[in-house]
């Protein structure tokens, strides 16, 4: 589904990322874990069309998408859930998540996926007509999600779906981000919460400093002692 080939990028002068290099296959979701600055936001950024690449390449179903701009990005299937939820506060529930059908070959679906939304998250249609600032953070975060997923996308990057919120709130979420997966989902999934992201997915990165540090199955990471050292407190 998404392959990064040796990509360079940041802001201006600044590199963040060097020589990154990762796959995720259709229907997985991969962890990518590190700590703050490593560069986490950035490569979703860049992925998403955000920021463009100085080096190297980015293919999704192996067309390029290098350079690719984020309204281009969105129509060729790609869902970008920012970091910190960034709803349309003074809209409704359900104007947010039909912003997600913004694009005109989405459209014709926007009633079956609102069903599929509402499903996955009852909460949001218990307060679909409730103006969005109004949400709590754990609400807000399951509307970011289900905006993203409005899109009928082919892969969602998902950054620090667990931020801020209280422990039963991070359970809820994650039980939905499993039962995504377990529909077939491609999903990259960026979290500081290590020890939950390497719980739902099967395969992850370690990001440090702008580079990959370490990849492989999130068992064999999680029992590697630099990672329970460092991010595990263990």
């Amino acid at each position: 589904m998404l392959e990064i080939k040796g990509i360079d990028s940041g802001y201006g002068k600044i590199k963040v990322l060097k020589d990154i290099t990762l796959h995720i296959e259709k229907g997985e979701m991969v962890a990518l874990v590190g700590p703050n600055g490593a560069g986490k936001t950035t490569l979703l950024k860049t992925i998403a069309g955000m920021i463009t690449p100085s080096k190297g390449d980015i293919l999704l179903e192996d067309v390029s998408i290098s350079g690719v701009p984020p309204h281009k990005t969105s129509a060729r299937g790609i869902a970008y859930v920012p970091e910190g939820r960034r709803v349309f506060s003074a809209m409704s529930v359900e104007e947010n998540l039909l912003m997600g059908t913004y694009l005109k070959m989405n459209r014709p679906h926007k009633d079956k996926s609102l069903r599929m939304v509402y499903d996955l998250f009852p909460r949001l249609e218990e307060r679909k007509k409730q103006i969005a600032g109004t949400l709590s953070g754990g609400e807000q975060q399951m509307l970011a999600i289900g905006r993203g997923l409005m899109m009928r996308p082919k892969l969602v990057l998902l950054d620090e779906p667990s931020l801020g919120l209280a422990p039963l709130l991070i359970n809820s979420i994650y039980k939905v981000l499993e039962r995504l997966n377990d529909e077939g989902m491609t999903t990259l999934l960026v979290e500081q919460n290590v020890k939950k992201a390497l719980s739902l997915c099967k395969r992850a990165y370690v990001i440090e400093n702008g580079e990959i540090a370490m990849k492989g199955l999130s068992g064999d990471i999680l029992c590697d002692e630099n990672i329970k050292c460092t991010y595990l407190g263990i």
